[in-house]
Formats: structure tokens, sequence, C-alpha cells
């Protein structure tokens, strides 16, 4: 899962990146305007992986992981004229949701791109510029289909696919002309197939991040109004978030109760983004490994097994399957068979958060 974070200048991206990675990346009151991208990989936390490296004392210990993408040169007016920088739009295509920073501190020292701090303002800003390149994109390959099927060129085939993009990019055209970004849409899996090799954005799930500094008022709601769908709004205290991520366990511990903090951004940013994305975890044992393997929710054990090895989804026979909570709470696999808790399941199961799964598979 990649994560792209994404703000206007001195919105506090950087602060947030590194409050979320434990990084070390400097900050400043400036910004250069240039694109940079820094990028880590998260561990995501999951006592369940913990408790269960306790128990089988495998060689190796696998959690599942989050990239985050610190995304820099975003700024008013990117996408206007032509449309966004191409690197740029690349950095945040690839990406499989967008946390957008957005500030909402007052500080001397660091000045506001706009000179005056307004929340609501800058959500806008960036949105109608996400917005912008996606109508600038739609436009373009609108005019590139016409031109094509009136040429009568292509397959049958290649001009019915055509057909179905055009169809689908002429729903989008108004929704964008209004200034809604396209997420707001029901999209079918056959429609985000249809435009899987556009360079569209907001279509993304966004999780939006009110950096508020030090301030008390920790409701983002009361901050801004934004109503839209596949979006999750929260007020993130940046700075104080920064520090407690480069302290030891025993000093965030009492970090987190001197300033009221109910767990760290980090969990709290990990399980939102899951949430959004429609994601969740199963787990694997043995002696050489205990992993958790991030798939999304409802994918069924052929999915599960895919996401180990293909072969094991293309050999699959059956899968072994107990819930975490009921290995835990008969102490071993033994003693879970002989109550009936660990069972065979087919391809069509659907895996549930948490389930133990081992693939039986046959491969010639």
């Amino acid at each position: 899962m990649q994560i792209g974070i994404i703000g206007l200048p001195n919105s506090g991206k950087t602060t947030i990146f590194n409050a979320l990675t434990r990084g070390q990346i400097e900050t400043a009151a400036y910004s250069s305007g240039k694109l940079e991208v820094h990028t880590a990989m998260v561990d995501v936390p999951d006592v369940r992986v913990d408790t269960l490296s306790k128990m089988f004392k495998p060689k190796k210990t696998t959690r599942a992981q989050v990239q985050y993408n610190d995304i820099a040169g975003l700024a008013r007016g990117i996408g206007e004229k032509g449309g966004m920088d191409g690197n740029l739009l690349n950095q945040i295509v690839q990406n499989d949701a967008l946390l957008h920073v957005v500030r909402a501190f007052d500080d001397p020292n660091v000045p506001h791109i706009e000179e005056t701090i307004d929340p609501q303002r800058d959500l806008e800003i960036l949105d109608t510029e996400l917005i912008l390149s996606d109508l600038g994109l739609v436009e373009k390959r609108l005019g590139r289909i016409h031109a094509q099927l009136l040429k009568h060129g292509g397959t049958q085939a290649e001009r019915e696919a055509m057909t179905k993009e055009q169809a689908l990019l002429q729903r989008f055209q108004p929704q964008l002309e209004a200034g809604q970004p396209i997420r707001d849409m029901e999209l079918s899996a056959e429609d985000l197939r249809l435009i899987k090799n556009l360079a569209l954005v907001t279509h993304k799930p966004q999780l939006v991040v009110l950096n508020i500094g030090e301030r008390t008022d920790k409701e983002a709601s009361a901050i801004v109004k934004y109503d839209h769908q596949k979006t999750v709004l929260v007020a993130l205290q940046g700075k104080l978030e920064m520090e407690l991520a480069q302290m030891s366990p025993e000093d965030a511990q009492e970090f987190l109760k001197e300033y009221g903090i109910a767990e760290p951004g980090l969990l709290r940013m990990i399980r939102l983004s899951y949430a959004l994305l429609g994601l969740h975890s199963f787990l694997t044992t043995g002696e050489d490994e205990v992993r958790a393997w991030t798939i999304p929710v409802g994918a069924n054990a052929v999915d599960a097994a895919a996401a180990i090895h293909t072969d094991l989804a293309r050999g699959f026979i059956r899968a072994e399957v107990i819930a975490y909570e009921d290995l835990i709470k008969s102490g071993d696999f033994a003693e879970a068979r002989k109550h009936g808790l660990l069972r065979l399941e087919g391809k069509e199961y659907i895996v549930k958060d948490g389930d133990i799964l081992n693939i039986r598979f046959n491969v010639s």
C-alpha cells in the first residue's frame, strides 16, 4: 500500500511525514517549490503478529508495510495551463490513496503562501487544482477517442473498448466541470479498469489531515466542512506527533499522557488508511516465519493464496483456517484441532481479518 502525502507549501507535510515514519527529514520555513519526494516504508503495528511470534519463535517475523511518499511541488496554478507537470503527476498517480495535509496552525516563523491562515480555502485550492488536472486529461482523451472513432480504424473489439471508455469519460466531464471529484461517483471494477492507464487522481481515496500544530481543538469537522465519498477528515498535532515519533517507548507513553493524546498518530493514520482503502490482514505462521499479509476486504482464499505466491493460487486445494482469537484461546494448533476450531475451507471462502491460513496446494 502506498500513500502519497500532498499539500500546499508550508502546510507541514514533511512534519506529518516525519511523525508517521519516525523520519528526520529537515523541515524548513520556506518551500523551494521544486519537485522533491521523500519515501519511507513503515511496519504496520499489529499485536497479533507480536503474540504469534512469541508463540512460534520463528526465524523471521514480517509485518505488513505501508509506503509513505512525501511529495513536494504542489501549489496554486499547477492544474491549469495544459495540466499538471508530468513528473509531478506521475509521483501522485502511483499511490493507492492520498493524504492531503492542510495547514490549520499559526506560526509567525513559518509564513503562509496565501498570507493568512484559512484551512477551508487551502483545502479548496489544492482540490481545485487536482480537479482541473483531471478535467484537462479527460478532455484530451475524449478528443483522441473521437478522432480515432471517426477514422473507423482498429478492430471491432478495439472500437467497442474505445466506445465504453468514451461513455465513462463523458460521465466524468460534467462532474469535474462542476468542481466535484470523481471519487464522489459510483464506479464499478470495470470502470476502474478502463481508466487504469489514465493519470487521473480525484478518484483516489483521500485522507485529509488538518495539521493543527499545538492547538487544543482536535475536532476536524469544527475547523472545515468537507463532505465527499471515500474521504476521511481528521486533525493531527503535527509538531507534537513528530516529537513523539523520535522518543523511546517509555518516554512516548509519558508524552501521550501529558498531552492527552489517546494514541500515536501513526497508529491512527494506518488504521484509517486501511479502512479507507477497504483492506485488512490475514496471518501465516510457522517455524520459518510469522507474517501479516494485506488483502482487500471480501477477498477469497485463492486471492489470499495469490498474495503469498502465485503457485499457491494456481495449485490451490484447500485452506486450513483458524481465527486468531481461537488459536490464542486454544494455546496451539493441536488443541484447536481437537475442539474443531481448525477447519478446511475451499476456494470461495471469504477471508476475515485476523484469520490464520495454511494453504494446501499442488503444482505439477
